[in-house]
């Protein structure tokens, strides 16, 4: 799956059998003997890039040691390129293909970078995680928006907000 996901995104439902069977280093034939057909087989790719395993491997490796921030911006950049590459391949393949409907699961890794910072935020771990993610998929998704935002500012909004805050002045 993961030689043939790159071209499933570039190329959608225009990719050959025998392009994939390349891509994967196989053969035609094992790819119909594997899958069994051509649907079955975009089924199997479209479950693979939903898979949550991989993103949480990638945020796990996210140097600890940087500023929080940048451990942020870092994650949100990870969640964007899923978000993408999720999006591109549903669109090229389509959605028919999407086996049964998952709702977005909790994200241990991120949650674990909040934890680890949790004196600079005002919400439990995974409640933050969960809020960030979404505020990345609003601000990222091509359907959600004409141009995604930047990572970094993403993580600017997702800590401070929009408004503006009123100093107050004691006596």
């Amino acid at each position: 799956m993961r030689s043939v996901l790159p071209l499933l995104i570039e190329r959608g439902q225009a990719v050959t059998s025998q392009e994939l069977a390349d891509a994967a280093g196989v053969s035609e034939g094992t790819i119909f003997n594997v899958f069994g057909s051509k649907d079955d087989l975009l089924a199997a790719a479209l479950d693979s890039a939903l898979e949550q395993e991989p993103f949480e491997r990638a945020v796990e490796a996210i140097d600890h040691n940087q500023p929080f921030v940048d451990q942020l911006t870092a994650a949100t950049e990870l969640i964007q390129h899923r978000i993408v590459d999720v999006w591109r391949l549903i669109s090229g393949i389509g959605s028919s293909h999407q086996r049964h409907e998952r709702p977005l699961p909790p994200s241990p890794a991120l949650t674990a970078v909040l934890m680890r910072h949790h004196d600079r935020i005002t919400a439990d771990p995974a409640e933050a995680a969960r809020l960030l993610r979404a505020l990345t998929l609003s601000l990222t998704h091509p359907l959600l928006t004409a141009q995604a935002v930047g990572a970094d500012r993403i993580v600017e909004v997702f800590l401070n907000g929009v408004g503006r805050h009123e100093r107050t002045t004691g006596p």
